[in-house]
């Protein structure tokens, strides 16, 4: 049973690979100065990516916590995230408000996906 981790660095891994599971680290959106709608966006885009360098994609992902700022945001996010999750590829899903890292991050997601094939 082998673990890869890629782009390790103190704190954590941005991808980890065991049992053909896929755990991807926390990721936000790419500017933390955009409103919940461009960070949620940018933040799927993140994953898209890394699900990909990792040999997988959301159509198989396990499950995905999301944690945001403020429930206010809860359905502008929701609309990102629909428009998103392809159509019966749902993972088991949480969402939580959180107090977050830096105070202009509104949204955040971590993501277990299975290895394609």
């Amino acid at each position: 049973m082998s673990i890869q981790r890629q782009e390790t660095k103190q704190r954590m891994s941005r991808i980890v690979i065991h049992n053909d599971t896929v755990y991807l680290c926390g990721q936000v959106g790419k500017d933390a100065n955009q409103g919940i709608t461009e960070q949620t966006a940018t933040m799927l885009e993140k994953v898209d990516e890394l699900l990909l360098q990792a040999g997988s994609d959301r159509q198989h992902m396990l499950s995905a916590t999301v944690y945001v700022r403020d429930m206010k945001d809860f359905a502008a996010m929701n609309e990102v995230w629909d428009a998103w999750v392809p159509e019966g590829h749902a993972p088991a899903r949480a969402c939580v408000e959180a107090r977050m890292a830096r105070p202009e991050l509104l949204v955040e997601i971590s993501v277990v996906a299975a290895l394609k094939g």
